[in-house]
């Protein structure tokens, strides 16, 4: 069975728009400049496992989207706020790789963006309402 774009995207729940993308993807390449990130899937499940996740930021054009959709279940158990954007490569650039990334998380810690990454997660906790 051959799932359509918007079936695809439907269960990439909540997407960012494109200006709050832009946001995200600054406040990422922040958190980079402050040693502050996990990158990946498997890495973002051992932030949310040990408790040091802040925000999880995913790629809605993952393919199969099953490899991520792990992440969205202990975000919701571990109270952790996560979001998706558009591209896997629009991530990639932000955390610093040429590789494009399916998955990036934002880890805790008394830092200079804190106060913009506590309203980010605001935000995206008021598109999950």
């Amino acid at each position: 069975m051959v799932e359509s774009e918007q079936e695809i995207k439907s269960r990439a729940w909540p997407v960012a728009n494109k200006k709050m993308s832009k946001q995200i993807l600054d406040l990422l390449n922040q958190a980079v400049q402050l040693r502050q990130i996990k990158k990946g899937a498997n890495e973002s499940t051992k932030a949310l496992n040990r408790g040091v996740a802040e925000l999880v930021i995913l790629a809605a054009d993952t393919e199969p989207l099953e490899i991520v959709m792990h992440i969205p279940l202990l975000c919701e158990d571990k109270n952790v706020p996560y979001v998706y954007v558009d591209k896997q490569a629009d991530l990639g650039r932000a955390c610093g790789v040429s590789r494009n990334i399916v998955a990036a998380t934002i880890l805790a810690g008394e830092t200079q963006i804190k106060n913009q990454l506590l309203e980010m997660k605001d935000t995206v906790e008021q598109l999950l309402l």
